[in-house]
């Protein structure tokens, strides 16, 4: 069997897709440093949303003062 042989010239990895040249030129540190990136981004709004929902939500009711109006109008009784 006869070897196919490169015609053009060049190296067989200058035909690779865009992708797999991302692929192999991979750092596993940057992966690292990524990932705790991104868990941050996620875990700060999800934290900032539950302390926003811990915080009471004080509505007073309608036609009623606060109790300053209610404690003025008992000593002008």
């Amino acid at each position: 069997m006869k070897e196919k042989t490169n015609t053009t010239g060049q190296p067989d990895y200058q035909h690779e897709s865009t992708y797999a040249l991302l692929i192999r030129s991979e750092e596993k540190s940057r992966n690292v440093f990524e990932m705790v990136i991104y868990l941050l981004l996620i875990l700060g709004p999800l934290i900032a949303i539950w302390l926003f929902a811990q915080r009471p939500v004080n509505i007073p009711a309608a036609g009623l003062t606060g109790a300053r109006g209610v404690a003025w109008a008992q000593n002008d009784v």
